[in-house]
């Protein structure tokens, strides 16, 4: 090796050097320290106020409901997110690129304007109130969307409406549909085609948007905080740390930290499954070539 190339070898080690270095003191410090902060202070009055913690009344609640609403938000996106995608990518139709557009509202609107709409549409002011009120009138019930269960599900339903619709469609263009039309042209069913060709195709792009829209689902702050204000009965994990930090008692501020350390376990449990689900995905796309 001669001189002019130690020269350009020394200078692609030094920038790999000083690139690498940014990013690990950029993660270290944007993510790690404030995670390890978080399982700090929620140790720091001992396990058992750490455990006391997590066993509240308001803290079980929570817990239930954000679970609830993960997996309401997961089955009903899943259900929308194979159809649409299914839809988008094997047919045409008038309006198909409005279809595809419309997906992409929850990426590009705030979720308290979400959360806000809904009440105006389902609220006592909102256009949907007359509805309501015939349904509880007619079958002597007490449905109530707005500031209840199922606001709460509709607003996690809509912040993560579009993940796993917007990781299998790439994959099915890519894809391509020739094997789809060929089996068809042998007589082939359209479930049959979906079962056996489609479906294998876009399995791994499934899973991986499925444990997104868990992850995006367990966090959801704004749209659920616009449609749920009775702590105990409709606030979410996220919701009740806010208010045990608000409160401003040291206990309280401690509570909140421990509550969070369960949304950070959980942060870790859904990365570890994406990149397990990325790297076969991966594989899997590798050997069909």
């Amino acid at each position: 090796m001669d001189y002019t190339e130690q020269t350009k070898q020394k200078g692609h080690n030094l920038v790999k050097g000083v690139l690498i270095t940014i990013s690990v003191l950029f993660v270290g410090i944007m993510l790690i320290l404030p995670m390890v902060s978080v399982v700090t202070n929620a140790l720091s009055k001992g396990f058992s106020f750490y455990v006391h913690s997590l066993t509240t009344e308001y803290v079980v609640s929570a817990l239930v409901i954000t679970l609830l609403a993960t997996l309401v938000a997961v089955v009903v996106n899943t259900f929308f997110g194979i159809m649409a995608s299914w839809a988008l990518t094997r047919f045409s139709f008038k309006g198909k690129h409005v279809l595809a557009t419309l997906i992409d509202i929850p990426f590009s609107i705030s979720p308290v304007i979400a959360g806000l709409s809904y009440i105006m549409t389902f609220g006592r002011m909102g256009w949907a109130a007359p509805v309501i009120n015939w349904i509880n009138a007619t079958f002597h019930t007490d449905l109530q969307i707005v500031f209840a269960l199922p606001g709460v599900l509709l607003a996690t339903i809509f912040v993560t409406f579009p993940f796993i619709s917007r990781e299998i469609i790439p994959v099915l263009n890519s894809e391509g549909c020739d094997e789809e039309e060929a089996a068809a042209l042998m007589g082939a069913g359209g479930f049959t085609i979906f079962r056996k060709i489609t479906f294998p195709k876009m399995k791994w792009a499934l899973i991986y948007g499925m444990i997104l829209c868990a992850a995006r689902a367990l966090g959801e702050f704004g749209a659920v905080s616009a449609l749920s204000k009775t702590r105990g009965k409709t606030f979410t994990l996220p919701l009740e740390i806010d208010a045990l930090y608000l409160s401003g008692d040291s206990d309280s501020i401690v509570s909140a930290f421990s509550v969070s350390s369960i949304l950070v376990i959980l942060a870790i449990v859904v990365l570890v499954l994406r990149n397990i689900f990325e790297y076969r995905e991966k594989k899997s796309s590798n050997e069909s070539r």
